[in-house]
């Protein structure tokens, strides 16, 4: 798979940025083997944090989740690139189609989250 936005995103590896509003970010992504759970080669894990250090949004692939029958990715039972939409989601499904999507989902997840959260 070519994917330009894979050097992009591994650049942003390190990255953490503490927001005014008191919410953070940080970013980790690096190469791994292509696997049949990872075929694009990134492993990745991009969170959302609130003032007291509680992830509230992330995207990552760290660990495999199980896919219900109405959200099957590419007919896997097992979905690794996933999202966790609040505090206390265990994950849904996240097609992963490339690098610089992932980052552009991530940011709309960020700016969706926050503006959810200071709404309530």
């Amino acid at each position: 798979m070519s994917d330009s936005g894979i050097d992009y995103l591994l650049e942003l590896h390190g990255t953490q940025v503490h927001r005014s509003d008191g919410y953070w970010y940080k970013v980790e992504a690096w190469r791994v083997k292509p696997s049949k759970h990872i075929p694009h080669g990134i492993r990745y894990n991009l969170t959302l944090h609130d003032r007291s250090n509680k992830r509230v949004f992330g995207m990552d692939n760290a660990h495999g989740i199980k896919a219900s029958k109405a959200s099957k990715v590419n007919g896997k039972r097992h979905a690794y690139d996933h999202k966790h939409r609040h505090l206390s989601d265990k994950g849904v499904p996240y097609e992963f189609s490339s690098a610089f999507q992932l980052i552009e989902d991530f940011f709309i997840g960020i700016d969706d989250t926050i503006e959810r959260l200071s709404s309530k």
